[in-house]
This record gives C-alpha cells, structure tokens and sequence, in this order.
C-alpha cells in the first residue's frame, strides 16, 4: 500500500536510542530522512495520532507534531489526525487531542466516541481537499444511516449539555496525581502519562534496565477484573495498562481505580515502602 512508517515520540523508550530535550526531538525531524530514503519523495499524507491509543498511551513531546507538519507540507503532504480515540474532549484540556500540541490538521478523521456505542465515523476536511472526492466514485452501504446520525447529534449535546469534556480534565488531573503517588509505592510502576482521561502506566520488572512486566501486565489485567475494575493494555511489548474510562467517571470511580491497582501490584510485588 506504499505506507511507510516513522519513529514515534516515544520519550520512555526512545527508539533513536536518546533522551528529550537534548535529542532536539529527532524522532520527529527523522521524518524528512524516511521520506528522502523510504519513499519516491512524492508524499500524499502523514497519519499520527496526537496520543497513541493500542501503541501504549504514547504521548510525544510537545514539540514533535509541529515539526513534523512542516516537514510534510515541505514536501507536499496533507497532515491527517487521527482523532478516534483522542477526540471529543477525551484529553481535557482540549476538545481534539491536536490542539494539545498547537497544530492545525489538513484532515481529521473521529468515531467511537462521536457516536458513544453506535456505529458512526466521520471525516471532516477543507473544501479543496473534499473536493477530489467528487472525481472518484465513493459508495458506502451503511453511509448517513439516520440513527447512527441522530445517535451522534445526541452525544455531542450531552457532551456540551453536561460539561463531559470539562470532566475529563478534573477527575482525569486527580486520577493521574494519584497514578503518580502510586508509582512512588509500586516498583513495577515505570512511567505515568497521558492527558485527560487517556492515561497509560508502563510496567516494568525493573526500573533501570525498563525490561517490560508483560506477564505481569497480563495478570494485572486478571486480578482488576476479579474485583470488578476493567482495564485494557496495549504497547509494544503489551505491558501498558491502557486507563480509557468512560468520560462521566466520577472522582470516587478513580479513587477506586487507584486503590485496586495498588492492592493488585502489592499482591503481586509484596508489601512496598
């Protein structure tokens, strides 16, 4: 398909080997040297998306989108954000995960949480770019379904009606303080991040080596869901927690998180100091 892929900003686990801010970001300034090599240098778009859902709540530096934009459109390119799991309001501060970072995509794709549960996704772009869409034949068979539609107007007046995004900002700042003071008890807790409420912790069996607690993670997993706490995981080696709650989380619902994450890690690890 042509699709080639760049370094992620992943400050933790640098795949360039080097440490923010004295890198001077060059997982994103790597991008113009993939192109040059990896490509014919005629660039039709860079996909990102402003956190990294699956890859394990990867949150880059502040710097990285907006190198990476100019690099882009340097060479031609349309910038498209991927805003499924970042949007509506999810990371707090902001209403699209991109605004976090100063840019402005060309594209911006969205689902999931546009339609909360229904099957609904959305592409929204400048007139000129949709314009090519007119010299193509487009068909798809579940396009404009009208409760998919009224399901989507539905969600983003409750999004606006109850302050949901707002939300997301206060319990999400509280639910990732007390992530922190739990990494300061836990061992196998190596780094805290994300924004809102995308959070992610890292696991590790050993904070100086960061070899991956995958199994560990794995049965994290087991022992929250036996006390009624779901959680996903994601990242390379499946050793992120992946903290994605509903945006209607309540600050006890945090509090809970926590405490059962610090119960389930001391069963595992042995008291902590």
């Amino acid at each position: 398909m042509n699709v080639t892929h760049t370094a992620p900003g992943y400050c933790y686990r640098c795949p360039l080997g080097l440490s923010y801010p004295s890198c001077e970001v060059k997982c994103a300034r790597d991008v113009e040297d993939v192109i040059r090599y990896e490509t014919s240098g005629a660039v039709a778009a860079f996909i990102g998306e402003p956190i990294q859902g699956v890859g394990g709540t990867v949150t880059p530096p502040p710097e990285y989108f907006a190198i990476v934009c100019e690099i882009i459109r340097k060479h031609g390119g349309l910038c498209i954000a991927d805003e499924i799991q970042t949007g509506f309001g999810r990371t707090g501060a902001h209403f699209w995960g991109f605004e976090n970072w100063g840019v402005t995509p060309d594209l911006v794709t969205m689902a999931k949480g546009i339609g909360n549960g229904a099957p609904l996704g959305a592409c929204v772009t400048r007139p000129e770019i949709a314009q090519t869409m007119t010299r193509r034949i487009h068909f798809n068979t579940f396009g404009g379904n009208p409760v998919s539609m009224t399901q989507g107007l539905a969600t983003l007046e409750v999004i606006d009606a109850e302050g949901i995004q707002e939300n997301a900002h206060r319990v999400g700042s509280h639910l990732k303080s007390r992530l922190f003071e739990l990494q300061e008890r836990q061992s196998l807790i190596g780094e805290v991040r994300g924004l809102g409420l995308m959070l992610g912790v890292e696991l590790v069996r050993n904070r100086a080596s960061k070899e991956p607690a995958t199994a560990e993670t794995a049965e994290v997993l087991e022992r929250c869901k036996e006390r009624g706490l779901l959680i996903g995981k994601g990242g390379l080696f499946g050793n992120v927690l992946r903290i994605k709650p509903p945006m209607c989380l309540l600050r006890d619902d945090a509090d809970f998180l926590v405490d059962c994450l610090d119960e389930v890690l001391s069963g595992l690890t042995g008291p902590q100091m």
